[in-house]
């Protein structure tokens, strides 16, 4: 079966079943049988890859295989060249030390859409956008970084997953599309 590529909407769990009334996957897809390779927290919108290959879902969503994911994060704060290395790593965040990871200041993507709902506006207080790309990926990890350089997470964006970009494969959020699974080696 080809890849399934979701664009996972905000609040959005990313599980099949739904929670406490709350949108699950099985809201917007309805293939069977089929997994995320994968997660996604609920505060979070973006790429998400599923697949019914046991293989292939390993091979995007286990660490040794380096899959890179790229997000794209508005902070609270203005960016600065020292807060960007920081970032960059190794960064201590006190139950594990990220890897070195690549992380640039970017404008505001104008092909996003618009969050809803809309995140807070401060007049009085700039925010910033940074493209960081991971070869990990832990439990709210860019959230956590960015927090502990000073910037909290306004939103943020999963757009790619190795050669998979929302980019390259235009998807509005609860969009899905089949793919096949080109450039992903399984283990």
């Amino acid at each position: 079966m080809p890849l399934i590529l979701f664009n996972k909407p905000f609040q959005v769990l990313c599980q099949f079943s739904p929670q406490d009334g709350r949108e699950a996957l099985g809201d917007y897809i309805k293939t069977p049988n089929i997994y995320p390779a994968g997660r996604l927290d609920a505060d979070s919108e973006g790429l998400m890859l599923l697949t019914d290959d046991g293989k292939l879902q390993h091979a995007i969503a286990h660490p040794d295989h380096k899959e890179a994911k790229t997000y794209l994060v508005q902070v609270d704060g203005a960016l600065d060249a020292a807060l960007l290395a920081r970032l960059q790593g190794p960064l201590d965040l006190g139950d594990f030390v990220t890897k070195p990871c690549k992380a640039v200041q970017i404008a505001e993507p104008l092909w996003l859409w618009p969050r809803n709902p809309p995140i807070r506006v401060r007049a009085d207080k700039p925010t910033s956008w940074i493209a960081i790309t991971l070869q990990e990926g832990k439990n709210r990890q860019v959230r956590r970084m960015t927090a502990a350089v000073g910037l909290p997470t306004l939103r943020l964006v999963r757009s790619s997953i190795g050669p998979f970009s929302l980019a390259t494969h235009p998807l509005m959020p609860g969009e899905s599309m089949e793919v096949p699974a080109n450039g992903i080696k399984k283990s």
